[in-house]
């Protein structure tokens, strides 16, 4: 006996086969932009440590704004200001 070609079996065997390959497609896809968005979170991360960082260092400088000991460096470097009766000592070479 020769068996009939089954056009119905055919068609189910293209559509699965249709929808698998889709499936592959999707799923390789998406790992394509979960790559991406790991590198886009790693990338985000560095920047808030870095602004965690400049904060904590701009903390610190807050709470010496009003010490002695900052308002006289800001003065000598920047101001040109000294003590009374201080010897300052001036570099020609430079």
């Amino acid at each position: 006996m020769k068996k009939k070609f089954d056009l119905k079996k055919f068609y189910i065997n293209i559509i699965i086969i249709g929808l698998l390959l889709y499936a592959i497609f999707v799923l390789i896809s998406q790992q394509s932009k979960l790559n991406n968005y790991s590198e886009s979170q790693q990338y985000y991360s560095e920047l808030i440590d870095d602004a965690k960082k400049k904060q904590d260092t701009l903390n610190k400088r807050k709470d010496n704004v009003n010490s002695e000991e900052y308002i006289e460096q800001v003065a000598r470097d920047r101001l040109d200001m000294f003590l009374p009766n201080e010897r300052v000592y001036i570099d020609i070479g430079q």
